[in-house]
């Protein structure tokens, strides 16, 4: 196959993929083009690489340019997730191959078919989370499954945090990666998993109530609460009978029973529309509080969110600001509490120049295997470079560009609408992140029946 590739969206993520895809040029004779909607955006991004060609497309589900989608043999999306079918749509119509970071959505399975019947592989999750953590985690049963092991329980975290010498906040956390993603993090469709048998369900106002301590050597403590469907997981992993299945997001100690108090508050609501004019933060809080003109603002939040006054938690909200005169700097006359928040933490809790992000991944797997009931813990611990390109870049980017090298090696055979969870892509892709320093780190425990 040709190395035509074109990656369409050179945003946040896309940072460490567009060096890959440059290396390519350079070393491989890729042909490499870089799309985005703005011109100006493109020519900054890709100022250090000028063997990328660039062009600026509107990538509309609407008005896609599908005539310049034909020249190229792989296609890599970074797209919102909901346009990846309208790509794929295309790609599976001009037989070009389609990779993407994001689930795989109904609209997406539904193309399964026709991918087979034109020869293409539509492969999906393939970033760091969905991706990595599908890859190891696979590798990882597969192995335990050929020595004859029994899997009994699935546990698997993973977050993207600051590295350690950057946190300087009593959050322990900054924004390394979309900023509405995080503060509407939960809503909808409630938590589901499966604990020793039993299914758990869990809604949004107690989410982040029900946390589970971490431990990672060398980085020290912390906790996840459960991610929004992992019941979904079980057919894919193969684990319909297994009695534990949990997959969850990772956070520093400490940072779920802050954030517990701004839902519990309704600052993460994002149905509701508020009026801006004169809106203080200060006044934005009252507004969530029961009357009473007896007691101070922060008084009342202490009363309603039942904690003492020097907590953690209010240490927390004091920092962001939330008890200030100041106007809320709102760019409409109406807006959600969600995206009010949203404006704060993004000054709040911005990357400053030179910090470095964290990416922090473990899986926890128990298993019975010759009479013993086993257990193996695999970690992933990655940090941001000094050059400003992120982790959280590095672990969504490179694994896109090692798909697109392997297909363009011809060392893919699978077609259809895929996630990584075959030997024939996992097998490859973890050995080559390995020589970009992305690697697990396992340990494991026996005791006897």
């Amino acid at each position: 196959m040709k190395g035509k590739v074109l990656l369409i969206g050179a945003g946040r993520s896309a940072a460490a993929l567009i060096r890959f895809l440059a290396e390519k040029v350079r070393t491989a004779h890729w042909q490499v083009t870089v799309s985005d909607v703005s011109k100006d955006f493109l020519d900054k991004q890709l100022a250090p690489y000028p063997e990328l060609q660039a062009e600026a497309l509107d990538w509309n589900p609407h008005k896609m340019p599908e005539r310049f989608l034909m020249s190229f043999d792989v296609i890599i999306s970074l797209l919102p997730p909901h346009m990846h079918f309208y790509v794929a749509e295309l790609c599976v119509k001009h037989r070009k191959h389609l990779i993407t970071a994001s689930y795989i959505s109904p609209e997406m399975a539904a193309l399964h078919q026709a991918a087979l019947d034109a020869g293409v592989l539509l492969l999906n999750e393939m970033g760091l989370d969905p991706g990595i953590d599908h890859m190891s985690a696979m590798q990882m049963m597969d192995a335990i499954r050929k020595e004859g092991g029994r899997i009994t329980a699935f546990r698997s975290y993973t977050g993207g945090l600051i590295a350690p010498a950057y946190d300087n906040n009593p959050w322990h956390y900054k924004f390394t990666w979309n900023p509405r993603n995080v503060v509407l993090a939960g809503q909808g469709t409630p938590a589901m998993y499966r604990e020793q048998g039993d299914y758990k369900y869990v809604p949004y106002h107690q989410l982040f109530k029900r946390v589970q301590p971490i431990h990672i050597d060398g980085y020290g403590e912390f906790e996840a609460y459960p991610n929004r469907d992992s019941l979904h997981y079980m057919p894919l992993y193969g684990l319909q009978d297994v009695a534990t299945m949990l997959r969850g997001t990772i956070r520093r100690r400490g940072f779920c029973s802050a954030w517990n108090c701004l839902v519990q508050l309704g600052l993460t609501n994002d149905a509701l529309l508020i009026e801006t004019k004169n809106l203080t933060w200060r006044a934005l809080v009252n507004a969530f509080l029961p009357y009473d003109p007896q007691l101070s603002v922060e008084e009342k939040v202490l009363r309603y969110l039942q904690i003492p006054a020097g907590s953690h938690e209010m240490h927390c909200l004091q920092w962001l600001g939330l008890f200030e005169e100041e106007p809320v700097p709102a760019p409409s006359a109406q807006m959600t509490p969600a995206a009010l928040l949203q404006l704060l933490l993004e000054q709040k809790w911005a990357l400053q120049a030179g910090d470095r992000d964290m990416i922090v991944m473990q899986h926890d797997i128990e298993f019975e295997l010759n009479g013993k009931r086993q257990r193996e813990v695999s970690e992933l611990v990655v940090e941001g470079e000094a050059n400003g390109i992120t982790a959280m870049a590095k672990t969504v980017g490179l694994p896109l560009g090692i798909a697109a090298e392997l297909l363009i090696e011809g060392n893919l055979s699978l077609r259809g609408v895929q996630a990584p969870v075959h030997a024939e892509i996992y097998e490859p892709a973890l050995k080559r992140l390995q020589s970009y320093g992305i690697h697990f780190k396992q340990k494991k425990e026996t005791t006897a029946l």
